[in-house]
């Protein structure tokens, strides 16, 4: 997706250096990290540059800020944005990634969370996680309707080892579409 360009993402942006783990340029790890392993330093770094592959492979873009959303992490106007991991207690097969966008009502979270859990479980042979569970934080105003439709993906990836289509589990409808069709043709 080179040359996705947007007139809020700017030029004079200061990122961190790739492969560098500066935890005060992250969100803190949320609730749904609470009570697993949350990665930091290299094992967060290495996951990270993961993720970053796999977005740019699978289109999963900042529209507002014209980058991979994994380079939100290292822009530094945003440090309370980002993804942070965990990996599951009990289970080291499973990631956790949880994903904090800038504001509240940041209208793409819902089509960034479910791009990112897309973009990990339709690539899953890139990586050394069964599943990668990926939420979007409390602090968003829609957590919990973004968080109940990546739920539903994640169940049928579960019992089926395949992402489903958008339209096989009720993504056919947008909570910020007004009821409006969604389109086949879309990415997520």
């Amino acid at each position: 997706m080179n040359g996705f360009t947007s007139p809020f993402g700017g030029g004079d942006a200061t990122f961190d250096e790739a492969g560098t783990f500066v935890a005060e340029h992250l969100p803190e790890p949320g609730s749904f990290l609470a009570d697993h392993d949350v990665l930091r330093g290299t094992e967060h770094c290495a996951v990270h540059e993961t993720a970053a592959t796999l977005f740019e492979e699978r289109g999963v873009y900042d529209a507002t800020f014209g980058y991979n959303l994994a380079r939100l992490n290292r822009d530094q106007r945003h440090p309370d944005a980002g993804y942070r991991y965990a990996v599951e207690l009990g289970d080291r097969h499973v990631l956790r990634a949880e994903f904090t966008p800038t504001t509240p009502f940041c209208p793409q979270s819902r089509s960034l969370v479910v791009g990112s859990f897309r973009a990990w479980n339709g690539l899953a042979e890139r990586h050394s996680f069964d599943l990668v569970r990926v939420r979007v934080a409390p602090m968003h105003n829609e957590s919990g309707v973004i968080n109940d439709a990546v739920v539903e993906l994640e169940n049928t990836f579960e019992e089926t080892g395949t992402v489903p289509e958008p339209s096989a589990v009720g993504e056919e409808l947008s909570p910020d579409s007004g009821g409006a069709e969604r389109s086949s043709d879309r990415p997520f």
